[in-house]
């Protein structure tokens, strides 16, 4: 039987460096983030859909979509958030169940889904096991602010856009507190997966 665990966190939490250690130790990931650029690619009909209801000027010259046009516009305007949300979302859950399904014929003994938004987008469906990533809030803060080169007022408007990463906890069957080292993230992950019964 495949364990199929959802990693989320919230944004600037260090979901990824904790991707990259379970990638290091062969756990296939499917990332919603990779999966969400691919399916509003020109032709995709996520894209189709995101144009009828955004209008071209969302578009770059060479006919993609302006990811960070369109983020000003949906990071300031829930009513856009939920519309963009909804163009994408099914698009996303239909190529991950697809890639999920793959490894699961191939015997993998995990997979991970790396699905930032997991509890807001209602996906725990999709997974059996929920390992959350999480930071304090002034971390959170700092770190998105010196990695988005991002104004304290954006950093928090994005932060907003999210579920706050306390309320998460009481979501999660495993806590990481990224808070520290790497070497103390890499502690908890791999107490965490031997939890699962899970051989490194």
């Amino acid at each position: 039987m495949t364990i199929v665990i959802g990693l989320t966190g919230g944004i600037a939490s260090g979901k990824s460096t904790v991707a990259a250690m379970l990638r290091d130790f062969h756990i296939p990931i499917i990332d919603a983030d990779i999966i969400a650029r691919e399916v509003v690619e020109p032709g995709k009909e996520a894209y189709k859909g995101i144009i009828d209801a955004f209008g071209q000027e969302i578009l770059q010259t060479n006919g993609e979509i302006d990811r960070q046009k369109l983020g000003s516009i949906v990071f300031h305007n829930e009513e856009k958030r939920l519309l963009l949300n909804r163009i994408v979302h099914p698009a996303i859950r239909m190529e991950m169940n697809r890639q999920k399904d793959m490894y699961i014929e191939q015997g993998e003994k995990a997979i991970v889904l790396d699905i930032p938004l997991l509890f807001e987008s209602k996906l725990t469906s999709l997974v059996h096991k929920v390992l959350l990533v999480y930071v304090g809030e002034e971390v959170q803060l700092h770190r998105l602010m010196q990695r988005n080169h991002l104004t304290a007022e954006e950093a928090r408007a994005r932060i907003a856009s999210q579920m706050p990463l306390r309320k998460k906890i009481t979501l999660a069957d495993e806590v990481i507190n990224n808070n520290g080292t790497i070497e103390h993230t890499k502690t908890q992950l791999v107490s965490i997966l031997e939890k699962w019964s899970l051989e490194l």
